[in-house]
């Protein structure tokens, strides 16, 4: 087994009386998009400034590429880049001048540094805006900036926190495509989101957390097969009796069925053929039905049946 990029043991982080990080555990291997999920408040940001030795913690021990993190670990510190949710530029630079100030407090060789900077540029697609002050740029696009001053020293490990808020779909899908881009050339990739489809479409294992502990980690397969909700039935149907959804509620791996606004909706747990049991039912009973639909668990379902919450709460 190879060492864990990052490995977080038993730590714990009180704020007062607020326990925001319990007992937490975490490994993330080399080469991955890790995504980290949980509600406002669940102690995500809290772990990554840990991690990052910006927070000093009550209890536990951080290793990062193998190593004991500390605040004057700069050799581990010059291999990561950190993208926090808050944009963090100088708006008396322009956008050339701000990416190359933070590349140089890595790269001090000035003809790799220009080239690094040439290559963050062209990376995030901001080829006709090196002269823009911040102030003149959208919101996706300062994004893209926010992103190329985090990157542009190349870092092996790299923490994403919130990169697509409050962005334009073409700036969001120039970021999801560049993170990918990061990984395939080597980079491992700490990535959160209020977007449950992003982290689904990107991250190669995922961590559930809240109120300080990991409650459930895995790949999006894995995390679906955690939970009860197996098969989401959709069916247009005119009217229903509750003696016919009383009988629907007792066929092999029914858990749940309701009736609103002409849609009959039925979650099923586990089994095969449960569409074709349901339909075999209505059409026994001369039930006329429209449209029917079959859907697979989402990730938004696997996270509010562990928490319970909404991403958003």
């Amino acid at each position: 087994m190879s060492t864990p990029i990052i490995k977080v043991e038993n730590l714990v982080k009180r704020y007062r009386e607020l326990v925001a990080l319990d007992h937490f555990n975490l490994e993330i291997e080399e080469g991955e998009i890790f995504g980290l999920l949980g509600p406002n408040g669940s102690g995500k940001t809290t772990t990554i400034n840990c991690i990052l030795s910006l927070l000093s913690y009550d209890k536990g021990a951080i290793e990062v590429f193998g190593k004991e993190m500390h605040p004057d670990s700069y050799d581990l510190k010059r291999k990561i880049g950190v993208v926090m949710q808050n944009v963090a530029v100088f708006e008396e630079l322009t956008v050339y001048e701000n990416i190359g100030y933070f590349c140089g407090l890595y790269i001090k060789d000035k003809a790799l540094r220009k080239q690094y900077v040439e290559e963050a540029i062209d990376f995030v697609g901001l080829n006709d805006f090196k002269k823009f002050y911040p102030g003149k740029l959208s919101g996706g696009l300062l994004r893209r900036l926010n992103i190329a001053c985090g990157i542009a020293h190349k870092p092996k490990l790299i923490f994403l926190d919130e990169p697509t808020v409050a962005v334009d779909p073409q700036s969001r899908n120039k970021i999801l495509e560049g993170i990918q881009k990061l990984n395939r050339e080597g980079a491992t990739i700490v990535y959160t989101s209020h977007y449950m489809e992003e982290v689904e479409q990107i991250c190669t294992r995922i961590a559930i957390m809240d109120k300080g502990k990991n409650l459930a980690i895995g790949t999006t397969d894995e995390l679906k097969r955690m939970i009860k909700k197996s098969e989401i039935i959709l069916i247009d149907i005119l009217d229903i009796s509750e003696e016919d959804i009383a009988a629907i509620r007792t066929l092999d791996h029914v858990y749940d069925v309701s009736f609103k606004d002409h849609k009959l909706e039925i979650l099923c747990s586990g089994g095969k053929h449960n569409l074709l049991r349901i339909l075999h039912y209505l059409e026994s009973r001369e039930l006329s039905f429209g449209r029917v639909y079959s859907e697979l668990p989402t990730l938004n379902d696997v996270f509010l049946e562990i928490t319970g919450k909404e991403l958003r709460d």
